[in-house]
C-alpha cells in the first residue's frame, strides 16, 4: 500500500510500502508528525517551504529547488528506495530559474508533483513518462486556472490528475476543483488520504 494524503493548498505527504515518509511543500493543514525520510520543495514562497513543521528522522534529506536545478540543468535523485527528478515549472509569478516541479518514483508508481505552473512548452514531454499521477494546481491567480490545468492534464496524460492549490490561504474549495474537467479526474479532499495502488487498480 502506497498512500498520499493531501493536507491541503499544495502540500502533501507520501508513505511508501515499507514506510519511506516523504514530504512535498510543507505548509498547509494536518499531518506532519510522521517524520520524514526526504522532504521536497518546489520554490521559496511561503506557502510552499515550510520545512520547519515537519518531524524528521535524523538522517532525512532536505531537496530544495536549489538542489533540483543547478546552473540550468535538472538534477535526478536515488535515495532511500526512491527517485526523484526535477523539471520545469514556471509562469509570470513562477521564475523558472527558481522553480521545479518534481517526478516521484515510489513502489513502481510515478508521481508528478507540478509545483506552482502554468503550462509550460516541456509538458507534452511529461506524456512519454508514463506517468500515473499528475498534481496540478489551479487557482487561476498564481498558476493556470481549471480550465488551463484541464488542458495540461491531457497533455501530460497521466491515468490519474489530481487539482490542488485551488485558492490562497484555502486548503480545499470545490467550486474550482469541479471546474477542473479533465477525464482523469480524482478530487481528493483536504485531509483525505488516498491508496495509489487501489486507485490505478479501479481505473484500469
Amino acid at each position: 500500500m502506497t498512500k498520499l494524503l493531501f493536507q491541503g493548498h499544495g502540500s502533501f505527504r507520501i508513505i511508501s510500502e515499507n514506510n519511506t515518509v516523504i514530504y512535498i511543500d510543507p505548509y498547509a493543514g494536518e499531518g506532519y508528525d510522521i517524520p520524514a525520510d526526504i522532504i521536497i520543495v518546489t520554490h521559496q514562497h511561503g506557502d510552499h517551504n515550510q520545512v520547519q513543521l515537519v518531524a524528521k528522522k535524523d538522517d532525512c534529506v532536505i531537496i530544495q529547488n536549489y538542489d533540483g536545478l543547478i546552473e540550468g540543468k535538472y538534477q535526478s535523485f536515488a535515495l532511500k528506495g526512491i527517485k526523484i527528478e526535477a523539471v520545469p515549472a514556471y509562469n509570470k509569478n513562477h521564475d523558472r530559474n527558481q522553480c521545479v516541479g518534481y517526478i516521484i518514483e515510489v513502489d513502481g508508481i510515478k508521481i508528478y508533483a507540478a509545483g506552482d505552473t502554468s503550462m509550460t512548452t516541456e509538458m507534452p514531454l511529461l506524456k512519454e513518462k508514463n506517468l500515473d499521477f499528475a498534481l496540478l494546481p489551479i487557482d487561476g491567480i498564481y498558476n493556470m486556472g481549471p480550465e488551463e490545468a484541464t488542458e495540461c492534464a491531457k497533455l501530460i496524460n497521466a491515468k490519474v490528475s489530481i487539482p490542488i492549490h485551488m485558492k490562497p490561504r484555502t486548503l480545499f474549495d470545490e467550486e474550482m476543483a469541479n471546474r477542473f474537467t479533465a477525464p482523469n479526474r480524482l478530487i481528493v479532499k483536504a485531509g483525505e488520504e488516498i491508496d495509489l495502488q487501489e486507485v490505478l487498480k479501479s481505473r484500469s
